[in-house]
């Protein structure tokens, strides 16, 4: 049913979670695997261009490279093959862009992200991929 599936992750429990459900859903329909992880740059737009600035863009950038490399060692301990991406703007955008750039069959993300703050941000954008999304979208509860 699924030749194509696109998680989502930010590096939150909710994400691992989502990647976990994700793997085995490519071990059961031997599906191909994309992992995204967006550095949500909308969140900088009202900081001065500065050394700050660039050292928090910085820091999440490392920190999705953690992220993605952690989910490719994970997919290769259970034998699934996988292609990452890291991306940035706004993440359900670049989420729904992504489903239509890769063909995926299905897209999966967790409900909210690390905090009560990204919360509010992530919730949004699990609303945002399910509105928006032409394919079918899991939406991972905790």
């Amino acid at each position: 049913m699924f030749g194509k599936i696109l998680v989502a992750i930010d590096g939150s429990k909710i994400s691992e979670k989502a990647l976990q459900i994700a793997l085995e859903e490519a071990r059961v329909w031997k599906a191909k695997m994309h992992v995204m992880y967006v550095v949500e740059t909308g969140l900088f737009s009202s900081l001065p261009m500065d050394n700050t600035w660039e050292v928090m863009y910085s820091m999440l950038e490392k920190e999705g490279q953690d992220a993605l490399s952690a989910a490719k060692s994970e997919a290769e301990s259970k034998g699934i093959s996988m292609e990452t991406y890291m991306k940035q703007g706004h993440a359900g955008n670049e989420i729904v862009k992504a489903t239509e750039d890769l063909g995926v069959d299905l897209v999966i993300v967790g409900s909210h992200g690390r905090s009560e703050v990204d919360r509010l941000l992530l919730g949004s954008v699990s609303a945002f991929v399910v509105t928006n999304s032409r394919v079918n979208v899991m939406v991972v509860r905790p």
